[in-house]
């Protein structure tokens, strides 16, 4: 809805942070969520989009500081920098704000102590995995809202290495247009000594292959591989060791991880924080108090490989991503039988005559969380414990009040800021069964 006689700039007093990354003012009776503030400031604005009771708006000007406002070198806006602007003390204060609002409103799950302390991350090169976007040989991320790129160097989200890989792509532009590179995706291990890419193109494969070969073996990359939009379903073209691979005990340093391993391709899902994926792990492995245990949403095996490493016991694992279960199925196999690998979708897995009733269920689904069928099963399944690891608070808390409703207990919630400079944490909750 367009009201052309609303004024462009606005003065607004910042009141508090939403789910988003926007904070929440007022104007004139609307509620006006704001990007670029901090709240407690007083700011002008302007308006970018109006709705009848909201209005959406992007600081210009602050008129009034916090004193935990911070510069912000380069583009501002480029992906990942919502909360770049905000002192790192302030962002993990404002994000278990965020956790406590979600649970509170959209949950009707109150928090004790006004939400949980969320576990604070190094902000440099936190990145493990990322998608790029290519444009006229350009490698880099996309503007806030935008399809504009910007330099990823500026958002300090990758290691020094990793920009140096991404400056000798740029440096050979001229082949990355002649192979039509449209993005990239790309996997790094914890340490940063491998890294390997896999690249989307949009022309002949075989020319493609042949066009950055050159430049791919002196990048700095550990293996790489391409598909093309017009080649369809056609095999993937390899080279190297397309696989990053961690050893488990980097993750969870139990007696049963031994010299087992963790390999995943780019595509394939995977946590994205180096620094705090270990204490990720660590947290489930806490919660999780179960000896049977089903982990849906499994990707490669992070959770289940090392819980049925460092327990011994059984773990059902679900993953319907090809890739991802195809990686899930190599990093299993040295626990065989110990861990049992149903390359389905979690609906169909649910549909079987799967036996829940006394085991432990781990869900860590994609942000839109979990479906109506999911949640549904689950609870005529009705298991003994369920462990829910989101990235994504709102839908968390949309579908933790169908269970709490249903009669389970939340026994404990444990924030992560997997993200920093974003607004995006990641919450693990532990519900019991009444």
């Amino acid at each position: 809805m367009t009201d052309t006689s609303f004024p462009d700039l606005i003065e607004l007093d910042v009141e508090r942070p939403a789910v988003g990354g926007r904070m929440i003012a007022r104007h004139d009776g609307r509620v006006v969520l704001v990007s670029g503030a901090i709240p407690g400031e007083r700011v002008r604005a302007r308006v970018e989009r109006q709705r009848p009771s909201l209005l959406l708006a992007r600081t210009v000007e602050v008129l009034d500081s916090s004193a935990d406002r911070r510069s912000v070198p380069g583009d501002a806006l480029c992906g990942g920098r919502d909360f770049a602007h905000i002192d790192y003390q302030r962002q993990r204060t404002l994000k278990g704000e965020i956790v406590a609002d979600a649970f509170r409103r959209i949950g009707r799950i109150p928090l004790d102590d006004g939400g949980p302390v969320v576990v604070g991350s190094p902000e440099r090169g936190y990145r493990v995995r990322a998608r790029l976007h290519v444009q006229a040989g350009r490698v880099g991320f996309l503007r806030s809202g935008t399809h504009q790129l910007c330099a990823a160097d500026e958002t300090a989200q990758l290691l020094p290495a990793t920009e140096r890989v991404l400056g000798a792509l740029e440096a050979s532009s001229s082949r990355l247009q002649r192979a039509r590179v449209e993005s990239l995706e790309l996997a790094e291990d914890l340490v940063g000594g491998q890294r390997v890419i896999h690249l989307q193109v949009e022309g002949d494969p075989t020319v493609a292959e042949t066009t950055l070969a050159p430049v791919l073996e002196t990048a700095g990359v550990s293996g790489w591989s391409l598909a093309s939009t017009q080649a369809g379903g056609a095999p993937r073209l390899l080279a190297g060791d397309t696989r990053v691979i961690d050893p488990l005990s980097l993750f969870l340093p139990a007696p049963g991880a031994g010299v087992l391993s963790l390999g995943r391709h780019p595509t394939a899902f995977f946590q994205a924080n180096r620094y705090l994926t270990p204490e990720l792990v660590a947290t489930v492995d806490r919660l999780v108090t179960g000896d049977a245990v089903v982990d849906l949403y499994a990707g490669v095996g992070l959770f289940a490989v090392a819980l049925a490493a460092a327990r011994g016991g059984a773990v059902t694992a679900v993953e319907q991503d090809p890739v991802g279960a195809a990686d899930l199925r190599r990093n299993a196999e040295p626990l065989a039988p110990a861990v049992d690998v149903a390359a389905t979708s979690v609906e169909e897995y649910l549909a079987g005559d799967a036996d829940l009733s006394g085991a432990t269920v781990l869900v860590d689904p994609p942000r839109i969380g979990l479906s109506t069928d999911a949640r549904r099963a689950l609870i005529d399944y009705r298991p003994r414990e369920l462990v829910y690891v989101s990235c994504d608070v709102a839908t968390q808390a949309r579908d933790l009040r169908t269970f709490v409703e249903a009669g389970y207990g939340l026994e404990e919630v444990v924030a992560l800021d997997m993200f920093p400079g974003t607004a995006h944490v990641e919450t693990v909750a532990r519900l019991r069964a009444a």
